[in-house]
């Protein structure tokens, strides 16, 4: 046998059903972006390694960027994320946008990170982001806009969760707690780990930052408080704006909930499958107030999350959330091919029921007519479309329904008329 050329480690072929899931994924989160209000955008996919090294954070930049120079010496990367070069953008022609603005993307990503379930090096992400506005109303939206796609695509909220808090209430706890300055950034970072550690694992963990053990208890003590977010007026704010927009099902407190990642300042959220085997986040995101003067623009505020395809597929088929029969042929119709005497013949048809406004394949050459239903079938194609000797001669079609076998002979004149109803009947009430 030969020796087949393997995809790189961590990459997915998109084969058409596959791909089909994508597209179909895309074409809801725009539905749900448009929804509110949101414009599609997007960056380069190459970009500076200083846009990264700017506010991206130690490992994603040295540990998983993709960095390689050009020929001129300079050191590029495959995008990790897009966020900078949401911020780049604005800062670029900040004087010119009108704010607020909205804005979403869903292209491809690179990150060098070891494959496992959920986890690939090459990922497409949803991106939406809402610039401009600095309120707990506005971070409330873009939760909003998860729990809207989550309730879309037909995930409960008893099977998942979206986790909310806010880095400017942790640091007032930290304060509140007596922890030396020095030390919140790491115990910031322990607390972002809690939930990937053992207890006794995560105990040492933080006591190697420094933190002594009376410090560790009365912070572990603050970490199982639910409700300390109700003497935070930002929070409280959060939430009641959350009630208004009809998702306070799917959003919980949770003071476990950091973001890894420096550039985020106020508000950050993750969602999470409550009960499973998918123990990876499924999104996040946050306030990040200070990115665009970061990268050289005016100070303006920002809120916005990513959603990366990978594991989102893998709940949405856990669930039996994709819809059925997706990944078929794209075309409703197959035009049949009797003879080569009558290939053309099938030809022009094919192409006048295209013209008609449907979607329609011919078999590629002359065969046994049950072997072309039968592919039909197989491709999901809801009707086949005859013409013999009988028909041509007549100037008619003979018309099958492939999923109930019933057959009809009309006019040519009337064909696209009358595949265009069965086609309508099919459809679910």
């Amino acid at each position: 046998m030969k020796k087949i050329i393997q995809p790189l480690k961590g990459t997915r072929d998109f084969y058409p059903e596959v791909m089909a899931i994508r597209n179909w994924l895309y074409g809801t989160l725009r539905q749900i972006s448009e929804a509110f209000g949101y414009q599609e955008y997007d960056g380069p996919f190459l970009e500076s390694l200083q846009l990264y090294e700017a506010k991206s954070g130690e490992e994603l930049v040295k540990e998983q960027s993709y960095v390689f120079p050009d020929r001129s010496g300079d050191l590029i990367t495959l995008r990790p994320e897009l966020t900078p070069s949401l911020a780049r953008m604005i800062a670029q022609r900040q004087g010119q946008l009108v704010f607020p603005l909205r804005w979403w993307s869903f292209g491809p990503f690179w990150r060098y990170e070891r494959p496992q379930k959920g986890r690939t090096r090459e990922f497409y992400q949803w991106n939406i982001d809402l610039i401009g506005v600095n309120s707990p109303e506005a971070d409330a939206e873009l939760v909003a806009i998860l729990a809207m796609f989550f309730r879309e695509v037909g995930l409960s909220p008893k099977q998942v969760d979206i986790l909310v808090s806010n880095r400017r209430l942790l640091n007032d706890e930290l304060i509140k707690l007596r922890i030396p300055p020095e030390l919140r950034g790491p115990v910031s970072n322990c607390i972002d780990r809690r939930n990937k550690m053992a207890l006794e694992e995560w105990d040492a963990y933080v006591l190697d930052t420094g933190l002594n053990p009376e410090l560790l208890d009365r912070l572990k003590e603050w970490l199982q408080n639910k409700e300390s977010w109700l003497k935070f007026p930002d929070m409280v704010r959060f939430f009641d704006a959350i009630d208004a927009l009809g998702i306070r099902d799917y959003v919980h407190f949770d003071p476990h909930i950091v973001r890894g990642l420096p550039y985020y300042t106020g508000t950050v959220f993750e969602a999470f499958e409550i009960a499973g085997d998918i123990r990876r986040s499924i999104c996040g995101g946050g306030r990040y107030d200070d990115l665009m003067a970061d990268v050289g623009g005016d100070p303006l505020p920002a809120v916005g999350f990513a959603l990366g395809d990978v594991v989102i597929t893998l709940l949405l088929e856990k669930y039996g959330c994709i819809p059925q029969g997706i990944g078929r042929s794209s075309a409703d119709v197959l035009v049949t091919v009797f003879d080569d005497e009558r290939m053309l013949t099938s030809t022009l048809l094919a192409s006048e029921l295209r013209q008609a406004g449907l979607k329609v394949a011919t078999f590629p050459e002359p065969a046994k007519l049950p072997k072309q239903f039968r592919y039909a079938d197989r491709m999901g194609i809801k009707v086949a479309v005859v013409l013999g000797p009988d028909e041509v001669v007549n100037n008619q079609v003979t018309i099958k329904d492939l999923q109930t076998g019933i057959q009809q002979t009309v006019p040519q004149s009337g064909a696209s008329q009358a595949i265009k109803q069965l086609l309508e009947s099919d459809l679910p009430s």
